[in-house]
């Protein structure tokens, strides 16, 4: 029979496990020093648990050594536009395809040079890198000459200080945008080596399109029984309904919806008693909510006009219930500042806004699965019901309170 104590020390033992577990899934780099050190400490104490949950459920490995904790995720759909790198500072603007070649650059140049590299011979590097003829020839060009091109290697150097591979020694990248100065940096080789996550080298895959490599990069062993094609099954669902926003039936194989409706209830089950993460089951799909709303690459909706605006285009997207065109929804916005431009910044009333507020809205919807797009037509996608307004219900004085729900689609709850 366990006592209070043992029962006391179970429950706190438990709730560390989660909390190291939300940590990582939150940020798969935890370095010993920095804001995320106690996180690092505590998944330190429980990597042996973490370890196992996490290769047994999903096939990420996690390695923790004296400075670092790195969970290597493999995402679970290779097209997900959830989880941008993002430029570090208040405005978390996704990088650019450019910023993410001056990345992969910057990182193979970091490899090759000493422990120390002031940015001015990074950026000599980077040059050199990037006049390779088949970076030119699919467009590539990065020659310094710039102001946008120093801020965009700016951006990536500091994303780099935030993971934690380069640590800023003296200077500032403001001063060398401006040509004013340099900045030295210390290079981090432990947490450098710690960042490529792949299943096999990159110059082992020579496939031609940048999907087929993508896919090559992270592709497993050939799975030749019943038993590695379920683990495989397993793997992949987890990963996703961790991952992803909305894991859609319709997305899956028949061999993966037939799975996942026979284990729902386990896979589910496992997820939530590690994470706190809860399920919300519908017809069309499975969203794992947070509770806590701490474990989210996007929110929604969010403060500010960017924020307002998203949430009004996606009830109406969502009262509409069909396909609608991106004019269609620029003419939305300008009649939606008549009614609420007053809470809204300046420039978003300018004439001509529109189209940028429109691309900014459904980028978000999309990275949230809560639309697709085909072309110039958006199309919303069942879980975009939740945000769908219902009839205004005026109760008189005196009478019981009701609870009015968005309105959803019918036959969807599972």
């Amino acid at each position: 029979m366990s006592t209070p104590l043992a029962e006391v020390l179970d429950g706190q033992h438990t709730a560390d496990l989660r909390k190291a577990a939300r940590a990582l899934l939150k940020q798969p780099l935890l370095l010993a020093h920095g804001p995320h050190s106690d996180d690092f400490r505590l998944v330190r104490r429980h990597a042996s648990e973490l370890r196992e949950w996490f290769d047994r459920n999903t096939g990420w490995s996690l390695q923790v050594g004296a400075e670092a904790a790195r969970l290597r995720k493999v995402p679970g759909t290779l097209a997900g536009p959830a989880h941008p790198a993002r430029e570090a500072g208040r405005t978390g603007a996704p990088f650019s395809r450019r910023r993410y070649v001056l990345l992969c650059l910057a990182l193979a140049a970091l490899e090759r040079d000493e422990a120390q590299i002031a940015l001015g011979r990074l950026a000599d590097h980077i040059v050199l890198d990037a006049a390779d003829p088949r970076l030119t020839d699919a467009g590539i060009h990065f020659t310094l000459d710039r102001r946008d091109e120093r801020l965009d290697l700016a951006a990536v150097v500091r994303f780099l200080l935030k993971l934690g591979v380069l640590r800023r020694v003296a200077g500032d990248e403001e001063a060398y945008v401006s040509g004013a100065g340099d900045v030295l940096y210390d290079v981090e080789r432990r947490v450098l080596a710690g960042l490529l996550v792949t299943r096999r080298g990159p110059s082992t895959v020579h496939a031609d399109t940048f999907e087929d490599r993508l896919a090559e990069l992270v592709a497993e062993t050939a799975l030749d029984s019943d038993e590695l094609r379920f683990r495989a099954m397993r793997r992949s669902l987890t990963r996703r309904l961790l991952d992803d926003p909305v894991l859609y039936y319709d997305e899956l194989t028949d061999a993966e919806l037939a799975y996942l409706t026979r284990q729902r209830g386990f896979l589910i089950a496992r997820i939530t008693e590690l994470t706190g993460l809860v399920a919300e089951v519908r017809a069309e799909g499975i969203a794992m909510v947070d509770p806590e709303d701490d474990l989210t690459d996007v929110r929604m909706p969010e403060q500010g006009t960017h924020g307002h605006i998203t949430l009004l285009l996606a009830e109406h997207l969502a009262a509409a219930g069909c396909p609608v065109t991106t004019g269609d929804l620029q003419q939305k916005v300008r009649d939606l500042a008549v009614e609420h431009g007053g809470f809204w910044a300046k420039s978003a009333k300018e004439p001509g806004a529109e189209a940028e507020l429109v691309e900014q809205a459904l980028t978000k919807l999309s990275a949230l699965a809560l639309i697709s797009r085909q072309g110039g037509t958006v199309v919303p996608r069942p879980a975009l019901a939740r945000y769908a307004v219902g009839e205004t219900v005026v109760r008189e004085s005196g009478t019981p309170r009701t609870m009015r729900m968005p309105q959803q689609r019918k036959a969807n709850q599972s």
